[in-house]
């Protein structure tokens, strides 16, 4: 598949999001909740973020997609996050994961290891990306972030340089985009179209969104109305993949 064809299906599933929503399930961090959540309205997706085993699988049963970063963990989460990909199997349900910090934790690197084989996304940054044991029997998409993001998914490649170093002023912008992939991988059945659309989307509106800033808080108000409003014209005309 050229770059173009796949420009072309991302852009298409943006517009499918955009015109029926999606609601995913999100087990993130406690620092990225209110960010998150913030991100994936304003991209027309609503969402859920409980992590109570008591009704974890109450919450993913009603959802489209299900996001599992791995911050902020502790046992009552880990419960949860078991319970949750189990639904999602049974249920076909697009999954995402986010190894936050595996690479200094073996706790959570052990845990994203073991979910590994069960989702359909990765997304991550170059060490936690590198801590994973992946191989040739995986099916996932890998999203490494960075200066350069780079996708990886069945043998195929794409990155994408856009974004702004702005992006890193502000918390939990790699965790909102995990979200934001979520919501797309609902739209496609091909996970390497629903990464390149959301890394496009996030990415075009945060270089966008840095031009006309004045620091990390202005930023933000402004990379979340720039999500809102950016025409798919505007996101292809600004992509630039390699």
């Amino acid at each position: 598949m050229s770059d173009s064809v796949l420009l072309n299906e991302a852009i298409e599933v943006i517009e499918a999001l955009r015109s029926e929503a999606a609601h995913v399930h999100s087990i993130t961090n406690t620092v990225a909740q209110n960010f998150t959540a913030n991100v994936l309205l304003a991209c027309n997706a609503t969402v859920s973020m409980t992590a109570n085993p008591d009704e974890i699988e109450e919450f993913v049963s009603y959802a489209n997609a299900l996001h599992i970063n791995l911050g902020t963990l502790d046992n009552k989460r880990i419960e949860a996050i078991k319970k949750a990909i189990i639904v999602a199997e049974e249920n076909a349900m697009p999954s995402t994961l986010d190894p936050v910090m595996i690479h200094v934790s073996n706790l959570r690197r052990v845990l994203a290891n073991e979910l590994l084989p069960s989702v359909q996304i990765v997304r991550g940054n170059e060490n936690e990306i590198a801590a994973l044991n992946t191989n040739s029997d995986l099916n996932s998409c890998f999203v490494k972030t960075g200066q350069i993001d780079e996708i990886h998914y069945d043998g195929k490649s794409v990155s994408v340089k856009n974004g702004d170093p702005l992006m890193d002023s502000v918390i939990a912008t790699g965790c909102a985009l995990g979200a934001l992939i979520s919501a797309l991988s609902s739209k496609t059945n091909n996970s390497l179209v629903a990464s390149l659309a959301g890394v496009l989307w996030f990415s075009v509106a945060g270089e966008i969104a840095a031009g006309n800033a004045t620091g990390p808080g202005n930023f933000q108000t402004r990379f979340l109305d720039e999500l809102h409003n950016i025409s798919e014209d505007r996101i292809r005309e600004k992509a630039r993949l390699l």
